[in-house]
């Protein structure tokens, strides 16, 4: 198939209604926007992947939920109970809703606003939005409520909070310069899009991102209405990934987890369900693979990590699994030449890191999850793992 420049062909991300024939079945990949999960979501996503699917879960580098495994014929069916879950609202934009936010925004005071409601209003308008669905599958949104964990990945376009009711605008992962009300913010963002979507059309370009456009930054924000400010806004790396107990405004708190290898086998499923239960009823999947419980009750909070970390979920800020992640790897995609994730829970190859710095296993040249900025890569060549320090 003919892809114009920039691209040697067409974005092909999967979905729920295109399902990647993967070298151990079929691979659908269910957007999460903001990561936010209710707790009868994700028991549903557990239930398709046991009966459906090879029985886990896949977290992915942007908090979206991934099924593998699937036989051929089982996307209609799949498909059919992500409706029912409310996880399939729109068919034709169900690639392009990529949406990642500060997930404990709104809970524990640290961000400068809450942005919970400017995520359902993104979302809502893309799905809206007829010709949004034509965004490339890997287009990403952020949305940072100021705490800078978020707009360090470098999102196609970004909001992040500079104030209570004061958003600044970032095409590409950098400031444009140009700030937004909360009036206004879901609107410009939308917009911005509009302009990639033009720019590219422009110059004729098959790109994927909108780093990937001749001068795209300069050149989207010159679609959009208002004068840029000089940018004063330098995003810093995304995360770390929190793990543990986290105090709430409301006296309730958040317990966070992270995901080994960011799968999720049928007890941590049922784990995170049950926690979730007894708190807010929801959870918040993040880039990290971590989850994050909130709503619980301060009382209830080492019980519940207990019960966590009893079914496989890291619950010590000091685990050595804290920021490890792997692609598919063998015997799931046919491109990889290692079992990733295997050698990388039998510690074949060992990993000396500065503290905090992420560490990704990837089975072939592609490095399919990486994480975005510095960590440290252990790649699978012909001659076995090759480890270097590296930027995402």
């Amino acid at each position: 198939m003919w892809s114009p420049p920039g691209r040697a062909t067409p974005d092909a991300c999967p979905g729920v209604l295109h399902v990647h024939a993967a070298a151990d079945g079929g691979l659908a990949r269910i957007r999460v926007p903001g990561g936010r999960l209710r707790a009868g979501q994700l028991a549903a996503l557990a239930s398709a992947a046991a009966e459906l699917g090879d029985g886990a879960l896949e977290v992915t580098s942007r908090g979206n939920i991934q099924v593998r495994g699937l036989a051929a014929g089982a996307g209609p069916e799949l498909a059919a109970r992500l409706r029912a879950a409310g996880l399939l609202p729109s068919d034709t934009h169900e690639r392009v809703r990529n949406i990642v936010a500060s997930p404990l925004s709104g809970r524990d005071g640290a961000g400068r606003r809450d942005i919970r409601p400017l995520v359902t209003e993104l979302d809502l308008g893309l799905c809206a939005d007829p010709v949004l669905a034509g965004l490339p599958g890997r287009f990403l949104f952020t949305v940072d409520d100021g705490r800078g964990d978020v707009s360090g990945l470098a999102g196609d376009v970004g909001l992040h909070a500079v104030a209570a009711g004061r958003l600044a605008l970032l095409l590409a992962g950098a400031d444009s310069g140009i700030r937004l009300t909360s009036a206004d913010a879901v609107a410009t963002a939308l917009a911005a899009a509009h302009g990639f979507l033009a720019e590219r059309a422009a110059q004729d370009s098959g790109a994927w991102r909108l780093a990937e456009l001749a001068d795209g930054v300069r050149r989207v924000a010159g679609r959009l209405d208002g004068a840029p400010e000089p940018p004063d806004l330098v995003p810093g790396p995304p995360g770390p990934p929190l793990v543990g107990v986290i105090a709430q405004l409301d006296g309730r708190v958040t317990v966070a987890v992270a995901i080994p290898l960011g799968l999720l086998t049928a007890a941590r499923t049922a784990s995170l369900c049950a926690a979730a239960r007894a708190g807010a009823d929801e959870m918040y999947i993040t880039p990290w693979r971590t989850a994050a419980v909130p709503g619980l009750r301060a009382g209830d909070a080492e019980a519940w990590l207990a019960a966590l970390g009893h079914d496989g979920l890291v619950v010590a800020a000091g685990s050595p699994w804290l920021g490890v992640t792997a692609c598919a790897g063998r015997p799931g995609c046919a491109s990889a030449l290692a079992d990733v994730r295997g050698d990388a829970g039998a510690g074949l190859v060992d990993v000396t890191r500065p503290p905090g710095l992420p560490v990704h296993w990837a089975g072939c040249e592609r490095r399919c999850g990486r994480p975005a900025g510095r960590h440290i890569e252990v790649l699978a060549t012909p001659h076995g793992y090759r480890v270097r320090d590296t930027e995402g």
